[in-house]
């Protein structure tokens, strides 16, 4: 094996690990709920967005679009299966637009964005269950549940960026 493959497979191993370990994260965050209407907003996401802040735009994305998947599989996918995983493809932007909006602007106009997009944009995956109520219904407590994500994983980015653990 030449030395390019090691270090390949070396970092491959790497981005593996970093990838369970915020999915594991998630997994428990996924179990801290915020009370709402479909019972599927939790601190699930905030492993995601932090992932993608200091990891990378697709390792935040996978953390993030498995922690929808774990958080709604133990309230028994409230919504379906198809829009949940609809949801968490959107939970995959989030955190890719997190990640790029935080390159650009900065982290605050970052969190707004992810804010937006997760509760707000986020809220219409409810419209197919029970129109506008739904939606309306839904919206104020995923809009608190993202803020709450990423105002964790920015705190803990802003902590540890520039460190040796990252």
């Amino acid at each position: 094996m030449s030395q390019v493959n090691v270090v390949k497979s070396v970092g491959s191993v790497r981005r593996i690990a970093i990838i369970a370990i915020f999915i594991a994260l998630s997994a428990v965050g996924a179990l801290i709920k915020i009370p709402s209407p479909v019972g599927t907003i939790g601190l699930d996401s905030g492993p995601g967005y932090f992932a993608a802040l200091a990891f990378g735009a697709a390792e935040g994305s996978i953390v993030i679009a498995v922690a929808h998947m774990l958080t709604s599989a133990v309230v028994g996918f409230p919504l379906s299966i198809p829009v949940h995983l609809v949801v968490a493809v959107l939970m995959a932007v989030c955190a890719f637009a997190f990640r790029w909006v935080n390159r650009k602007l900065g982290l605050i106009p970052a969190g707004i964005a992810a804010i937006v997009i997760n509760g707000v944009i986020g809220s219409f995956t409810a419209f197919p269950a029970g129109g506008m109520g739904a939606v309306l219904g839904i919206m104020p407590f995923l809009v608190l549940g993202s803020a709450i994500n990423v105002i964790i994983a920015g705190v803990a980015y802003k902590a540890i960026k520039g460190s040796r653990l990252i």
